[in-house]
């Protein structure tokens, strides 16, 4: 499945993903507000493409687990960040995926 941005077109290869962070909310419990120079970024996004699976050396293609639209966290310095269209992403193979959120 390709992702779609205002003009751009991006389908992942193989067994990586493309994952947009999804935004924390600015206040704690205690109500107190953080800035955003104090913040970390967020370990948990949503899968926005991913590729078609990985291969063995035979050439069988195993499917990924993960599928677009999936909530998935991932390890604080996992993937590579990119820009498409103004918009920031993040690739990573499906073993950086610590696992998938259910609500």
């Amino acid at each position: 499945m390709a992702a779609t941005s205002k003009t751009t077109t991006f389908k992942p290869l193989h067994d990586r993903i493309l994952v947009r962070r999804l935004e924390e909310t600015e206040t704690v419990r205690g109500g107190i507000i953080i800035p955003d120079s104090a913040k970390e970024k967020p370990q948990e996004g949503e899968v926005i493409a991913v590729g078609k699976g990985k291969s063995n050396d035979e050439g069988k293609v195993f499917p990924l687990d993960v599928k677009a639209g999936d909530r998935v966290l991932f390890g604080k310095y996992s993937g590579t960040e990119i820009k498409i269209d103004g918009e920031e992403f993040l690739i990573m193979r499906e073993e950086e995926v610590l696992g998938i959120v259910s609500k």
